[in-house]
């Protein structure tokens, strides 16, 4: 369920990317991966101000949950029942659950990361504003 959700926001983007005028797609392109490289430093600032990172693991624990059972077919060579409704009963299944833990991180790794993610957003961020300009000459509103 909780992966459903993470996709979620790329199912809207893609949404809404199909509803899009052509200049806001090229724009979309174009920006595409500096989105992504700010992500990464968010989060990189975040575990440096924490002091831990989050990780992220799944674990599998038995559970009773609500199923339902199918109505049992009548013996061969008897009249048919009347139609019955299924029946509810709780069975003991498997379910996984996405879970978070802290992961001890080393400060001086985080920062070089930090360092080399700020340089990479400044290099993409001269890209992306020269692709931009192209694509508002290209596709005028």
């Amino acid at each position: 369920m909780r992966r459903a959700l993470r996709l979620l926001p790329f199912a809207l983007v893609l949404t809404l990317l199909a509803c899009g005028t052509p200049q806001e797609r090229c724009i979309w392109r174009a920006t595409q991966e500096l989105d992504a490289v700010e992500k990464l430093l968010a989060e990189v600032e975040g575990n440096i101000a924490r002091g831990y990172a989050w990780e992220e693991y799944q674990q599998t624990n038995m559970q009773w949950v609500r199923c339902t059972r199918p109505v049992q077919p009548p013996p061969p060579g008897s009249p048919p029942p009347p139609p019955q409704p299924p029946q509810q009963s709780l069975c003991f299944e498997p379910v996984t659950v996405t879970l978070q833990r802290r992961v001890p991180i080393d400060p001086v790794a985080e920062t070089r990361k930090r360092d080399g993610l700020a340089t990479k957003r400044a290099e993409l961020r001269r890209t992306a504003n020269a692709e931009i300009a192209q694509c508002r000459a290209v596709y005028p509103q």
